[in-house]
């Protein structure tokens, strides 16, 4: 609201300061967007939530969000990327607990997931959302997903091998289907469903007469 200051005998409208505009470090501005995606995304789906939600989040501005990344594409690449390696951090987690025993390393992988997909506010698997949200095949964040999925089937295979399966793929593939059946029942079945629960007896049942 403007106010009314004499001066020289007759009254002038003085305009309220202006308050003054908050500037984000550009580290720092990257940091809370980075953490608005994954959190947006992965919850809201990241063909659902636009730039405005981002920033809105983030706490900056557009500009701020365009001098870090060129496209909301470029965004939705940085956020495949954190949580592959976010995932990659999971997965070594559990391999670390029995560093020389590969058959308890994946019994051991099955209970973390099992763990994990049961918490509250648990989605699913971000490669798997971002695969239904995306058809195209030939979409970069399609490949993203392909790529990481080839890795962990890669990873598995090579613990079937020294687990001394006798048919190493086969088991490679079942164990694939069911970390991935894992997530989907994590959000299809309801929370009371004891379900998760049997994963990893399931999987010991597997692997067990797989290297039997």
């Amino acid at each position: 609201m403007a106010v009314k200051k004499a001066v020289s005998g007759r009254s002038v409208e003085k305009s309220p300061a202006k308050p003054e505009r908050k500037v984000t470090a550009g580290a720092d501005a990257q940091q809370q967007i980075l953490e608005a995606v994954d959190e947006l995304f992965y919850n809201e789906g990241a063909r659902a939530v636009g730039v405005d939600a981002v920033v809105k989040r983030a706490g900056v501005n557009k500009m701020s969000l365009y001098r870090q990344f060129e496209s909301k594409d470029a965004l939705l690449q940085e956020y495949l990327l954190r949580r592959d390696q976010r995932f990659w951090a999971y997965f070594n987690a559990s391999m670390d607990k029995h560093p020389t025993d590969p058959k308890q390393q994946l019994l051991q992988f099955f209970s973390d997931l099992a763990a994990r997909a049961g918490k509250p506010g648990y989605r699913g698997c971000p490669f798997v959302n971002v695969a239904v949200e995306f058809p195209d095949r030939e979409h970069p964040a399609r490949q993203a997903v392909t790529e990481n999925k080839a890795q962990l089937w890669k990873r598995l295979h090579t613990l079937a091998v020294a687990c001394g399966a006798r048919d190493p793929k086969l088991l490679a593939n079942g164990m694939a289907i069911l970390i991935e059946g894992a997530y989907t029942a994590s959000q299809t079945y309801n929370p009371a469903q004891p379900l998760l629960k049997t994963i990893p007896q399931i999987a010991r049942n597997m692997i067990e007469a797989a290297c039997a």
